[in-house]
């Protein structure tokens, strides 16, 4: 019987008396959208049916470069953090499983397996970390890590990424992704050839201990920590690896790491045209990698996002992207941002089911510009939220999540147990 932090009965007391008004809403809006040839209840099956995994890094406060500023009730361990995900798979019922950071989320993978089957949650892809020193590690990562020159270097990269793949086995993982800081600051630092092939040997390494049911995912970013250039700094680049390494390897896609004016939506298609677009990190960004709640600065993009996506999907039945936040919450209550950036992802997806297929493909080969842009605006522009609201309160979860969240008083009551983290750490986590 899968156990709940949240008691129940707080869950049921806010539904109650929201629920007439959702009803209404929702027997409202399917009947605007039966007026379209829309089945409502169609939609709501297939939002009901989606998953985006809660990263376990992201239920702590983050931070910038400069300084970090902790919260109340910040979780101790991994323990703790996986409570703190129950709690939004909870309210939200959209977050099925959690992404494990190795080595801050180390521990023994049996107890793991166990502290997350109490509520019924899975194990999404292994995170390696090969950006940052662990405490104890023979060599440093300062000057690289799977692409180092020095060979050292990258033997214990290579095991690091091997060891998450043996953690990842035992608690139910398929997947493993890697990111890595490697690049340079000053012109003439590497070789980037020599760099290059470095990290695709280091690589084909971990490719060669995949089992035969993982998926390994390369992740690009245009820039920092390095600053003059990066070994895995676009699309184009981290493409070229997943076709270099085989059939398991695949790319994802953080919004965040793309320069402001990068037309992320087509790189999606680009991608998955070519069969290698492996997943997602959703965030949102200003200025740069900024990690911010998916959805709070160009929500229109993430929409178009997944209307590449949906159009994928009506095309081929197999295309089965991962999908996870990535996100630094520096400001706001960790466990709050998630539920919402849930829900936003949630309702991009929504709104892309709606969007007129026929009619925008006869759009677009009439060259209609207008008509074919309308046609996503309208979708776009539907208020979904009856629909989110009806498929979360059909699974248990909360019509209104933040509401019912505060209502609970969970950060409250996990800060009287939890110590008080002392400020003044720089770092992004």
């Amino acid at each position: 019987m899968t156990e709940h932090i949240i008691d129940p009965s707080v869950v049921e007391a806010e539904n109650a008396s929201r629920v007439n008004d959702l009803r209404a809403d929702y027997e409202s809006l399917g009947e605007r959208l039966d007026r379209r040839g829309i089945s409502i209840e169609a939609i709501k099956a297939k939002v009901a049916e989606f998953s985006v995994a809660v990263p376990s890094w992201g239920v702590g406060t983050g931070g910038t470069r400069f300084a970090k500023f902790p919260g109340k009730g910040e979780p101790r361990d991994i323990f703790d953090k996986i409570e703190d995900c129950a709690v939004i798979a909870q309210l939200t019922q959209a977050t099925k499983t959690v992404s494990l950071h190795i080595p801050w989320d180390k521990a023994d993978p049996n107890r793991l397996k166990q502290a997350a089957s109490r509520f019924n949650l899975g194990f999404d892809a292994m995170n390696s970390n090969t950006f940052s020193d662990a405490r104890g590690q023979l060599q440093s990562y300062k000057f690289g890590s799977l692409s180092a020159a020095d060979k050292g270097t990258r033997d214990q990269a290579i095991e690091h990424n091997l060891e998450c793949i043996e953690i990842g086995k035992t608690i139910g993982s398929k997947a493993l992704t890697i990111w890595v800081g490697d690049g340079s600051n000053f012109p003439g630092q590497v070789n980037f050839a020599n760099q290059f092939e470095n990290y695709l040997d280091s690589a084909k390494a971990i490719y060669a201990a995949l089992p035969d049911d993982w998926r390994v995912y390369t992740e690009h970013k245009m820039y920092e920590p390095a600053f003059y250039s990066t070994v895995v700094q676009d699309w184009g680049t981290n493409y070229i690896i997943a076709k270099e390494l085989g059939d398991k390897a695949m790319c994802l896609v953080d919004l965040g790491h793309h320069a402001p004016n990068v037309n992320i939506e087509m790189i999606v298609s680009r991608l998955a045209q070519f069969g290698k677009l492996g997943g997602f990190h959703f965030n949102d960004s200003k200025y740069g990698d900024d990690d911010l709640d998916a959805g709070s600065i160009d929500p229109y993009r993430l929409f178009l996002v997944f209307n590449e996506l949906v159009d994928i999907e009506g095309r081929d039945a197999d295309f089965h992207p991962a999908h996870m936040l990535d996100q630094s919450h520096n400001v706001t209550d960790p466990i709050e941002s998630l539920m919402l950036s849930a829900s936003d992802v949630q309702r991009a997806y929504a709104q892309a089911l709606l969007v007129d297929r026929a009619g925008l493909k006869g759009a677009q080969e009439a060259d209609d510009a207008l008509a074919a842009t309308q046609a996503l605006r309208v979708a776009y522009r539907t208020d979904v939220e009856p629909i989110l609201a009806m498929a979360r309160f059909e699974k248990g979860g909360a019509i209104d999540i933040l509401g019912t969240y505060r209502a609970s008083g969970y950060r409250a009551k996990v800060s009287e147990i939890r110590p008080v983290v002392e400020g003044g750490s720089g770092g992004i986590v």
